[in-house]
């Protein structure tokens, strides 16, 4: 029997009283007038996030003995150089993506790949994709875009054009519509992994994008996508999560995965273990990383290059 909803209860309330009401249920602050500030800038909703594993409570949001607000502010800094660090990544990944996609699918074809509904498993799915494109294209105010709409009568610029204008989103779910095949896995194999793993790869990449284009909590989330454990990539990886792979350590892995091919000099390891160095009250394990994952290879700094690409 589904359950009756009833109308929300809560109210907004005053951001002085939301200082009183948190003080009422354990929450103790070092500075008032500062946190005051933070709550009319942030917001209580978007704070609550991280002082969450502050309660000893969670039904009733009552706090641990001791709990500071300027703990959960930490958190919620944290949080934020984290996201700040991963978007930067993620920006080479999918560079590289849109590139080997573009360029090995138009070498076995024509600079035309993406609008041939015969190389792709739904023809109402690429349908409804190339629609996509297309409304991506129109919005787009690129000068290169610009000017082949104004030089040429094509429907679409050829892939490596369009393919730069075009989602990630969209690039994710273009790829796992193509026909299983030698193309597909040869775009995978590039990355080192297979056609299936890779494709699940995609969708948390746009996944985790989205979340930290829209400032929302990452560090200790539990993802609501699952990629694939590879079996047998082609370069080293992780040992199989305890927790499985829907945790952040299994994602920022990810990340490192990829940089270490298209950038082996990459300094991101060493740039999120300085993170972790500046505020000591992050725990790791809430990320779902192992103990001694520093001695993983691919955590492993002095395996990695220095560069600043």
């Amino acid at each position: 029997m589904p359950m009756v909803k009833v109308p929300y209860p809560k109210h907004l309330i005053s951001f002085a009283d939301q200082i009183s009401l948190l003080k009422q249920r354990g929450l103790s602050f070092k500075d008032e007038t500062k946190a005051l500030h933070l709550l009319q800038n942030i917001s209580y909703y978007r704070l609550s996030g991280y002082w969450y594993p502050l309660l000893a409570d969670k039904q009733n949001h009552i706090f641990k003995p001791g709990s500071t607000f300027e703990t959960a502010y930490a958190i919620y800094k944290f949080d934020s150089e984290l996201r700040k660090l991963i978007i930067a990544e993620l920006e080479k990944i999918e560079i590289a993506v849109r590139t080997q996609i573009a360029y090995i699918l138009s070498s076995q074809y024509d600079g035309y790949w993406f609008t041939d509904t015969s190389l792709f498993s739904s023809s109402m799915r690429h349908a409804k994709i190339l629609a996509k494109i297309d409304e991506e294209y129109q919005r787009s105010d690129e000068e290169f875009v610009t000017a082949f709409k104004s030089k040429y009568s094509d429907r679409f610029p050829p892939s490596w054009m369009t393919m730069e204008i075009t989602s990630f989103g969209t690039l994710s779910i273009l790829y796992s519509n193509l026909i299983p095949g030698r193309m597909k896995r040869n775009i995978a194999a590039y990355f080192g992994l297979a056609d299936t793993v890779f494709a699940s790869w995609l969708h948390c990449i746009v996944y985790i994008r989205n979340i930290c284009a829209h400032h929302c909590r990452l560090w200790n989330r539990t993802l609501s996508i699952r990629p694939l454990m590879p079996r047998s990539p082609r370069n080293p990886f992780i040992a199989t999560p305890r927790n499985g792979t829907h945790q952040v350590y299994f994602a920022l892995s990810m990340i490192v995965y990829f940089l270490n091919i298209i950038n082996p000099n990459h300094s991101f390891v060493t740039r999120f273990k300085e993170l972790l160095k500046r505020y000591p009250l992050i725990d790791v394990r809430a990320m779902g990383f192992p103990e001694n994952w520093e001695n993983e290879g691919i955590w492993d700094e002095r395996k990695q290059g220095n560069g600043s690409l």
